[in-house]
């Protein structure tokens, strides 16, 4: 008996080299695990934005950020020190999901490829809980943990 043998060439993460990343002007906010409180009114203003990972005309993956030119501790520093993007130096990433898996990662990546685009910008840094999960999540895409601070801890991305 002869039997046939089959190869399977499906890779569950192609999909991930269709998407794009799209600049989004709201979002369910309780879809955020990490900052549900924050309204889209904060999330867009003071030159904040929200950008998502788009494949095919659904969004996957979201991330928050906002500009600066000092790193905040708290989502109130945040929230002062928050500035148009053409005057900051510093992208503060303060909250990030996904709904696929590998779209976090991917998002990611995606927003540091747009940050070394803008040529004015130095460095991606993230206000993150103070959680295992997203410890883990930082320090598996290539970032390093810079300070733990009482309520937060701040990793950085090099662009």
């Amino acid at each position: 008996m002869n039997l046939q043998k089959y190869k399977y060439n499906f890779n569950f993460f192609n999909w991930i080299k269709k998407t794009e990343l799209v600049e989004l002007n709201k979002v369910n906010i309780l879809d955020d695990p990490i900052r549900p409180e924050l309204s889209n009114d904060f999330r867009v203003s003071q030159g904040r934005k929200i950008f998502g990972l788009k494949y095919n005309d659904e969004i996957e993956g979201v991330i928050c950020v906002a500009f600066t030119t000092d790193i905040p501790e708290t989502i109130k520093e945040l929230e002062l020190m928050s500035i148009p993007n053409k005057d900051a130096k510093i992208v503060i990433a303060y909250t990030v999901w996904s709904f696929k898996k590998g779209a976090g990662k991917k998002i990611m990546k995606e927003l540091l490829k747009y940050i070394k685009a803008k040529n004015h910008l130095d460095s991606v840094m993230t206000l993150s809980p103070l959680t295992p999960m997203a410890t883990h999540y930082h320090i598996r895409n290539g970032a390093k943990l810079i300070k733990i601070n009482p309520t937060s801890q701040n990793f950085e991305y090099k662009v």
